[in-house]
């Protein structure tokens, strides 16, 4: 999960290692407090365990004097000796401290990849991963991960956090076209399953001129061409409702490569998510499959549909139970900064053992100690005014804003621009454009807009997915992804069929 210190040599890198140390050290600091277990911050004496503990992380390797003087280099003095701090801690209560810190520990990493690779019985291959939602799904249903690839720094490393299962060389950033001829390398077996979400901005419904041979639809070429080389069993590809007009030449373009497709729109809180996000998907079995077991795709989506019959619907305010409330900053630029009123990137889990039906849905019934990228965003004073005025449901016509709505000459444009969302229905369509402003997600009861977690939880992510990169990124991040409660009803079905 770290990088060998001696690779960290780049701006990128640093970044990533810099906020990855800073992530231990908070966790070590909440758990010593969870665990009331004494952390003595002084306690930077750097001995044989501590070494063997950072080997452990993946940081240094071997020849300790040049390793220390690199991160002290890379760390400065004080952060140094928290982190060494930190590991002095984790080695003394190691038994204490039990799982907590596993997803940062390449040894329980590598435990945890051994005992997926002796249990998954299906390979499966993700292009544009994102943050993982898509995969993540297709995990729970034991499918094993060959390969993830995007070409997103923030996406690749939320990833490789979040999918320990994984080997962190399987997990690939870069270029879709650059990698299409070296898929031999990274597959040595033949794969099952290959799923994506490409994007295709000229399909979106946002969009005005939507041509199946947009330049900007160039990705959705060539997820084809991997999907040819590659030749799975199946494929499973999600994209915008806007691309329904041009669903027929995708058809063509994979019965072109063999491949037998048919298409529908799932919509999310049908599976029990608490969002109505409709999306289009899109199953093909390789043609010699398709003949040989004589499958109806239309079946398939209608049998995807009718296993999550009588599954317990849920709405927003599920999503926003258990959760501490907070204020948005009305200061600029505080989004990485840690504050009790307006939240913490990690915090520690008040309220857990309290879950509804739909926290236990999405945290598969566990309990979860922490709260990761719960933090609220600014808010001027006429948004702050706005957000107080209007009712749940209403939006940016309404006629208690009209004396402070800046774009009341445009309504007819910007009129979901604000948007109270009503917590007795699902949420809508959580998006990557939350990362913009946010306007059109505004708390139902809080006055502010939702936060990374909360949007994070309405998509059915559970709660420690943590997401790394930049405050604003993070909501890229989750709006992007595949929910992964319906992805793991899609997983469930699909096996049966393998």
């Amino acid at each position: 999960m770290f990088e060998l210190i001696d690779k960290v040599n780049n701006s990128k890198k640093k970044k990533f290692f810099l906020e990855k140390i800073n992530i231990y050290i908070k966790l070590v600091e909440l758990i010593s407090r969870s665990l009331n277990l004494k952390l003595f911050k002084n306690n930077y004496k750097f001995n044989k365990k501590t070494f063997l503990r950072i080997c452990e992380l993946n940081i240094y390797k071997s020849n300790v004097k040049d390793n220390n003087k690199l991160l002290v280099q890379i760390l400065k003095k004080n952060l140094y000796q928290q982190f060494i701090a930190a590991i002095n801690f984790n080695v003394k209560y190691k038994r204490k401290i039990g799982n907590l810190l596993d997803k940062f520990d390449d040894t329980k990493r590598n435990i945890i990849n051994i005992n997926n690779e002796k249990k998954n019985k299906f390979t499966l291959v993700d292009f544009f991963c994102g943050a993982g939602g898509f995969s993540y799904g297709f995990v729970q249903e034991n499918f094993k991960i060959e390969l993830a690839n995007d070409n997103d720094w923030e996406c690749i490393e939320t990833y490789k956090l979040n999918h320990p299962e994984i080997l962190d060389k399987k997990i690939i950033r870069d270029d879709i076209k650059k990698i299409i001829n070296r898929l031999d390398k990274f597959l040595p077996s033949p794969i099952d399953v290959v799923i994506g979400g490409p994007p295709c901005q000229g399909f979106s419904n946002a969009n005005q001129q939507r041509i199946i041979n947009d330049p900007r639809n160039k990705l959705y070429k060539y997820f084809i061409s991997a999907v040819k080389k590659i030749n799975p069993k199946i494929v499973v590809m999600e994209n915008v409702k806007g691309m329904y007009p041009y669903a027929e030449q995708v058809k063509k373009d994979f019965n072109n490569i063999s491949y037998k497709l048919d298409y529908d729109i799932l919509i999310s809180d049908q599976f029990g998510v608490a969002q109505k996000r409709q999306r289009l998907f899109f199953i093909a079995f390789r043609k010699d499959i398709w003949e040989e077991k004589k499958i109806n795709i239309k079946d398939i989506f209608n049998e995807i549909k009718l296993s999550a019959e009588n599954v317990n619907r849920h709405i927003l305010k599920d999503a926003l139970d258990y959760i501490k409330p907070l204020k948005s900053p009305k200061t600029k630029n505080q989004t990485e900064i840690d504050d009790v009123l307006t939240g913490k990137k990690i915090d520690i889990n008040s309220f857990e053992g309290n879950e509804n039906s739909y926290l236990k849905l999405i945290n598969q019934n566990r309990k979860i100690i922490f709260t990761f990228n719960h933090k609220a965003r600014f808010a001027n004073k006429i948004n702050y005014q706005i957000f107080s005025k209007l009712k749940q449901g209403e939006d940016g016509t309404s006629e208690k804003i009209q004396n402070i709505f800046p774009y009341k000459h445009r309504n007819h444009i910007f009129k979901d621009k604000y948007f109270k969302l009503d917590q007795d229905k699902p949420s809508k369509t959580i998006t990557a454009h939350l990362r913009m402003d946010c306007l059109s997600h505004i708390h139902p009861t809080q006055i502010r807009t939702i936060t990374p977690r909360e949007a994070a939880r309405i998509q059915s992510f559970p709660d420690d997915y943590f997401f790394l990169g930049p405050y604003l990124k993070t909501y890229m991040q989750i709006g992007n992804a595949v929910p992964p409660i319906v992805s793991k009803y899609i997983a469930k079905v699909i096996k049966k069929y393998l």
